[in-house]
């Protein structure tokens, strides 16, 4: 009886994470030998989400952001991606550290 109550809960808890991580919004960013494709990214403020980056150039790249502490190496042909925590309204600068002339976006929460 303990173990089945034990599967019980455990599919439970599947089920619940499953219906959350579908309802976080994912946004892609694609980033391409110093070009950020989109370079601005719109997310909804007050609710995490997530960012799918990938390098399509042929260089390495890195998402990096200072304001929000996360930063993620990719080499070419690389794919990862970023979860957010909530952000306040406001605009939060990012980066490609391997190509900071061009590289420059911007997460506009609102």
């Amino acid at each position: 009886m303990t173990a089945l109550r034990l599967a019980a809960a455990l599919l439970a808890g599947l089920l619940s994470a499953s219906a959350l991580a579908d309802d976080m919004p994912v946004f892609k960013l694609q980033m391409k030998d110093g070009q950020l494709i989109p370079a601005r990214l719109v997310v909804p403020a007050g609710k995490k989400f997530k960012i799918e980056v990938m390098n399509i150039g042929k260089t390495p790249a890195e998402f990096e952001s200072t304001p929000l502490r996360k930063e993620k190496v990719l080499g070419p042909g690389a794919e990862s991606f970023l979860v957010f925590q909530p952000l306040a309204p406001g605009e939060y600068k990012f980066f490609d550290e391997f190509h900071m002339k061009t590289g420059q976006g911007v997460i506009v929460a609102k």
